[in-house]
């Protein structure tokens, strides 16, 4: 139980670190992108109700007005308070995750380390998902959403298996299958949308992916130096079941 106490406070510290460093980030980096963008689809929502009530009239009414009933934190302290939230408990999941799959290993010794083990987490978590299916602005057309949840899916564990058997194959053929692992889901392809038509401007969206894989980045590399400067203070209660099991 101590083992799973240790872990368990070591991620939480570490994913509340990395989720505070990335709503900074965010907050100078991408918020100021998110809101350029969601003038382009404010003002393509009046002619597209507009189209919409010459084709019907009243499904249009009633879509207009669930929109006006949605809820939205409002921009500025309230935003930044909720992003904020969300990033901390999304850091503290990834942490959970980073520190169960490195104690497997042998566990993250040292912040150097740690930053090997969050760039592979950067890598597999928004690198190769990223090459398929770009992080998108408002107002931008998407492929179906569970289709592209489950190639995200599937791009993540593959390329988390491919790293594993690469980093820690025992003989070399186990390492082309971590290498066929990785390039899988980019030779199957990520679904794309009918259309790629859009307002919003390709520097923007340029600007976006850029803002959004550095901001990813730095939450990984964040994390991962944090859990492998923690990781001594509780080093005991972590190292005891690994030797009682020796």
């Amino acid at each position: 139980m101590s083992v799973f106490r240790n872990a368990i406070f070591l991620a939480a510290i570490a994913g509340l670190f990395a989720g505070i460093v990335m709503t900074g980030l965010q907050s100078v980096f991408t918020v100021p992108l998110i809101l350029q963008a969601e003038t382009f689809e404010s003002a393509a929502a009046p002619a597209d109700h507009h189209h919409g009530e010459e084709a019907q009239a009243a499904p249009a009414a009633h879509s207009h007005d669930h929109g006006e009933e949605a809820w939205a934190p409002a921009d500025g302290a309230e935003r930044t308070f909720y992003t904020g939230l969300v990033n901390i408990v999304t850091g503290i999941g990834f942490a959970l995750l980073l520190v169960a799959a490195s104690e497997i290993a042998g566990g993250i010794r040292s912040w150097r380390a740690g930053l090997v083990w969050g760039f592979a987490g950067f890598a597999v978590f928004t690198l190769a998902p990223g090459l398929g299916l770009p992080p998108e602005l408002p107002a931008m057309p998407a492929a179906d959403l569970v289709a592209r949840q489950a190639w995200w899916i599937f791009t993540v564990c593959a390329t988390a298996a491919g790293l594993a058997l690469v980093a820690f194959r025992t003989a070399p053929w186990l390492a082309l299958v971590g290498v066929a692992l990785i390039v899988a889901p980019h030779v199957i392809g990520a679904p794309q949308p009918l259309s790629h038509e859009t307002a919003v401007p390709d520097g923007l969206h340029h600007s976006f992916v850029v803002a959004v894989t550095m901001t990813s980045l730095v939450f990984w590399l964040a994390m991962g130096a944090a859990v492998g400067t923690l990781r001594e203070r509780f080093a005991a209660g972590l190292e005891a079941p690994r030797h009682s099991l020796a």
